[in-house]
């Protein structure tokens, strides 16, 4: 490793720090130093009180070569530059880590299966550590809330910068917030996660290293939700702002002079129109354009920067920027390189990770894999766990089907529940999860808070064909042409299409209530489609049953109110309802007027996030939600399950997950920067 000695200037900041070398503390071996003030990570000033000891700097030596391969970068600086004045110092779990390696990701398309792969690289505000439960900062050096929980405030760090090598500072949080996603010309319905009581935030900028978040209404999850959320609370301002005309009055001439129809495109082209952080980049948006703007990507604070992308993947290098150092003054992130394919394919994934040509992954692993996965562990050089997770597979009835009789029919109570309780959830444990499974029913909230009783977790999962049966006739689907299959009242063919994408849930559990829904009378047929495919499908209110894995945890819901507000969710996940949703987003002008239960949801969701977080209001309001959620069988729960979390055994400094779930953005507890490849 490169030795790199901070300015004196930077020095001078640490005086009267002793000037021993300090110590490589990790995790397994803390060797005699205290804790900080959050778990495995400290600030600089910190750890060096702490260890009676002055931090010396180290660079990756591949810096500079990974720098030149960031089109539009200009020439690196020495590390003290580059560093902020306080860089956040991360204990690897077991070894201070070595530099290089390619990292090799697994996805299923360009927005399809990566969430995966984008944690691994994630930054954001705050994180939750790896106990789940302690939120740490990050990106930001600290937070304060004021005493009603309106007003949020951050403080960033000093010298922190851009992938580009630009200041990074709360301009560029409150950019990202008025400018990209209360922009209507940016994203046309602003999320609901970004509103409290359902109204706009505002953001001041005290300085530019204090941001400060203003609420119309307490919401106390709003901090978790910048722990656990791929949406990054800030951007660019000096790269993004040059085509926003609001900042820069000549920016849809300059937008133009690229290419672009104007400033808003130019955005668009960079940034996407939602906060999903993996929208196609220039390189294969814009392929003929790209060669004449001035960046391929925007830049990031991520760990590494995209530096190359087609239909078939992305290639990444280490950021040069990057905020951390591990405890013995190195650079992170020790990976230098990382490279994503796209297989839209499960058999061929499946292969993939068989033969060890994966180093982590575990979206989109489904637990029938386990037992192939298993097997070829050894061979394939490579490690599985397996962990619970807190989602489960779920379906939904889609209440707002184009078909009027359809509607009709998925639209009543006694169907949902004859649905319900014709799934067979023992079946499935013991076919597809291999016993390992939980039976339940869908609650919205997983792990379950206290406030839930077991009526609820439990309602309708009985299996009950002859109630089933009974609740099918009342409703008038019945056999009327002597075939064995159930028809619609008004005498139409009934048959379920079943699109399932194996992103979302494993084919097998399909396939397995498709069988007992046949048994009670009502046809189906399952056909396997990309992730792609079946956004689509659902999106545009064209399928008989939504599937995906669904259920969040209380801290998620805190901080984001959609899976109470139609449709349920956003693009990316499981909706249904898809009418009820245009209603909602258009105020009433178009779509179908949801039922009075969804309306009294959608307030109570509001006064749910505005109270005190375990107070009798707010157990009573969550108790609320979640009779009207599952008393009405929404979304018909099935069984909680153990995923496989697959990596390279060369793999380092991988702690065990606690859980193989989205909820906590995947790896992002788990601290990846400080991952390391040992080969």
């Amino acid at each position: 490793m490169k030795k790199i000695l901070l300015s004196s200037a930077a020095l001078s900041a640490f005086a009267g720090a002793a000037m021993a070398a300090c110590p490589a503390v990790t995790v397994s071996d803390p060797m005699g130093i205290a804790a900080g003030a959050f778990p495995q990570q400290y600030e600089l000033t910190e750890f060096q009180g702490l260890a009676d000891c002055s931090m010396d700097m180290s660079e990756n030596p591949d810096i500079g070569a990974m720098n030149a391969r960031i089109r539009g970068n200009p020439e690196m600086p020495a590390l003290a530059m580059r560093l902020p004045s306080e860089p956040l110092v991360v204990a690897p779990y077991d070894t201070i880590g070595s530099y290089g390696g390619m990292f090799n990701a697994l996805s299923n398309a360009t927005e399809a299966g990566t969430s995966d792969f984008m944690s691994v690289r994630h930054v954001n505000l705050v994180r939750f550590s790896d106990d789940l439960t302690t939120i740490v900062p990050h990106v930001a050096k600290s937070w304060a809330w004021n005493d009603d929980y309106t007003q949020l405030t951050f403080v960033l760090r000093e010298g922190h910068k851009w992938s580009d090598g630009q200041p990074f500072t709360a301009e560029d949080v409150a950019f990202w917030y008025e400018n990209l996603n209360m922009d209507t010309n940016v994203i046309e319905v602003p999320k609901a996660w970004l509103l409290a009581g359902g109204e706009k935030m505002t953001v001041d900028v005290v300085d530019p290293l204090t941001v400060r978040f203003n609420m119309p209404a307490p919401k106390l999850g709003f901090l978790a939700h910048f722990a656990n959320h791929y949406g990054q609370g800030f951007q660019p301002k000096h790269f993004l702002g040059q085509f926003h005309p609001d900042i820069n009055a000549d920016a849809d001439s300059l937008a133009q002079s690229f290419g672009f129809e104007n400033g808003y495109d130019a955005i668009k082209a960079y940034y996407g129109s939602s906060d999903w952080m993996d929208t196609p980049t220039p390189m294969l948006a814009h392929p003929d354009k790209v060669a004449n703007l001035p960046l391929d990507a925007a830049p990031t604070l991520e760990s590494h920067i995209v530096i190359g992308e087609t239909t078939e993947g992305r290639q990444f290098v280490a950021n040069p920027y990057f905020f951390q150092v591990d405890t013995a003054g190195n650079q992170l992130p020790y990976i230098n390189e990382m490279d994503e394919i796209f297989v839209g394919e499960s058999e061929v994934r499946l292969l993939k990770l068989v033969n060890g040509e994966v180093d982590y992954k575990a979206q989109a692993l489904q637990t029938d894999y386990v037992p192939l996965l298993m097997e070829s562990q050894e061979k394939g050089g490579f490690v599985v766990d397996l962990k619970p997770d807190i989602t489960m597979p779920t379906f939904a009835f889609n209440v707002t089907s184009e078909d009027p009789e359809k509607r009709k029919v998925f639209g009543d109570l006694k169907f949902r529940q004859a649905m319900s309780v014709a799934m067979n959830r023992d079946e499935i444990n013991e076919v597809a999860m291999f016993g390992l499974g939980t039976p339940q029913q869908y609650v919205g909230f997983s792990p379950s808070p206290d406030f839930i009783t077991a009526e609820w977790t439990e309602y309708f999962t009985q299996y009950d064909p002859a109630m089933a049966k009974t609740l099918l006739d009342e409703i008038g689907v019945v056999d009327t042409d002597g075939d064995g299959m159930r028809e619609l009242p008004n005498g139409d063919a009934l048959t379920l299409n079943l699109q399932v994408a194996t992103q979302g849930m494993s084919i097998k559990i399909v396939e397995l209530v498709g069988q007992s829904w046949r048994e009670v009378g009502i046809n189906n047929t399952v056909k396997e489609v990309t992730t792609d495919e079946y956004r689509s499908a659902q999106s545009s209110n064209q399928l008989d049953v939504t599937m995906w894995e669904k259920s969040v945890p209380l801290t998620t819901v805190l901080g984001n109110p959609e899976i109470f507000i139609p449709p349920f969710d956003n693009y990316f996940n499981m909706r249904t309802a898809m009418l009820w949703g245009e209603w909602v987003e258009s105020d009433g002008t178009a779509g179908v007027e949801p039922p009075a239960y969804v309306l009294t949801m959608m307030e109570d969701i509001n006064a749910f996030q505005a109270a005190a977080v375990g107070s009798p209001e707010s157990d009573a309001l969550g108790l609320k939600l979640v009779e009207n959620m599952t008393g009405n069988l929404l979304f018909i729960g099935t069984v909680k399950e153990q995923k496989p979390i697959y990596r390279a055994a060369a793999l380092k400094n991988v702690p065990p997950f606690k859980t193989a779930s989205y909820a906590y953005y995947r790896t992002y507890p788990y601290r990846p920067s400080q991952w390391f490849l040992d080969e």
